[in-house]
Parts: C-alpha cells; structure tokens; sequence
C-alpha cells in the first residue's frame, strides 16, 4: 500500500478510532484490512485532486481485469449517457477466453431510439474516440430498462451476473 500521485485513481484506504469489522463475517473484516491491521478499505476507488478533495469514482468489486489492465468502468459508463441516444449505460467485465475478461456495455436507449447492431457499432465508435482501446466496449447489449434498486441505484449486478452464469469466479 502507498499513496497514488494526484488524480491517480487507487483504492481508498481509511484510519478510525475503533477497528471497522463487518458484522458477523470474520473473512471480510480480514480482507478489508491492510497487512498491518492499521487500515480498512469497503472497496471504494477514487483519486485525490490538487487541493487535497477526495473523489470517489467507482467500487473495486466493478474493476475489470483484461488482459492484467485493471478498467475501472465508471468512465465508459460516464461517457456513454453524454451521447444523445442514449439514457442509461452499464458497463462490467464478461468472460474472454484469453483475456480473463473483457468490456462489455448494457445500455437503454431513448425513447424512440431503435436498438440493434448499427446503434451498437456507433457506440463503439463514440467510445473509441474519448478511451483507450482496452476501455471501449467491445460488444453492446440492449435493454428497454436497466435495473435499479428503490434508491435509484444502478442494480449491475443482475445484469453482469447474466453474463457469468454458474461461474465460481469472475476471472477466467
């Protein structure tokens, strides 16, 4: 553990006066713990800026791994809803053969908006001209609603788990 140079995303490690443990899951608290048992983490990504505020951009658990590139898929999904057919945007790791994983998109579409290959094509494209070649989507799916939780929160899970089926782990 070391910190990351100024708007180097990493993982966010935190100090508390008690020990943070989660409840009743001995492994967890164990796995969020620095070797020294001095610091904790819940999985948080960010980047500290040049006056010294803390951004927090995205959750480890959503990193892909391609290829030993960790993408961290909150950019995809940021740049995604800026284009205009666009309403909502998905983006996490499905298996590859080779790579481990690679980029996939789930995105909803605006109303009136046809969905299908030319659309996805012309995603790819929009991606390809903001991230590097191992952040672009390297296929996209369509959904007439992307899942999310009574808070509004994004349920990736239940559309990344669609992908991994009966897999035990998510790395190839």
């Amino acid at each position: 553990m070391k910190p990351c140079p100024v708007g180097t995303s990493g993982t966010v490690w935190f100090k508390t006066a008690t020990p943070f443990e989660y409840f009743n899951d001995t492994n967890k608290t164990r796995e969020a713990r620095s070797p020294d048992g001095s610091m904790s983490t819940v999985g948080d990504v960010g980047y500290i800026d040049s006056d010294g505020f803390l951004y927090l951009t995205d959750r480890a658990t959503f990193m892909i791994i391609s290829g030993g590139v960790n993408i961290y898929p909150q950019e995809c999904e940021n740049l995604l809803i800026t284009h205009p057919k666009i309403a909502d945007a998905a983006v996490f790791g499905v298996p590859h053969p080779d790579l481990g994983e690679e980029v996939k998109a789930v995105v909803q579409p605006m109303p009136g908006i046809v969905p299908g290959p030319d659309l996805a094509e012309e995603l790819i494209f929009f991606c390809s001209q903001s991230l590097s070649r191992q952040k672009v989507p390297r296929s996209i799916d369509f959904e007439d609603e992307l899942p999310r939780l009574p808070t509004g929160k994004l349920y990736k899970r239940l559309l990344r788990d669609r992908y991994w089926g009966n897999k035990t782990s998510r790395i190839v």
